[in-house]
């Protein structure tokens, strides 16, 4: 029988973790995420018009899930497009499903 004489927790990670859920478990952003996948793309402007939204607060969660891998940008001249990154949401989902078994 094996013993382990210290419990090994990567705290560093388990915090990412969280962000990471923490990113996707807000109503708003889950909202954001829908107009966006609808869009195809969309800017800022036109994402905080749609959801009437003050910019601000569009910009603050889309930064929340840029940060979370979530949405992804892509340039185009002067504007800044966002789109959503199906990679990181199909990840995440997988993860999830393996946590709760």
């Amino acid at each position: 029988m094996e013993t382990v004489s210290e419990l090994e927790i990567n705290i560093l990670e388990i915090r990412k973790a969280a962000l990471i859920f923490r990113a996707i478990n807000h109503r708003l952003r889950q909202d954001m995420l829908r107009l966006i996948h609808k869009a195809g793309k969309i800017t800022v402007t036109e994402l905080y018009r749609k959801m009437n939204l003050e910019q601000s607060v569009a910009s603050q969660h889309l930064a929340i899930l840029r940060t979370a891998g979530f949405v992804q940008t892509e340039r185009d001249k002067r504007f800044i497009f966002y789109k959503v990154n199906y990679e990181t949401l199909k990840f995440v989902q997988e993860q999830s499903q393996k946590i709760l078994g």
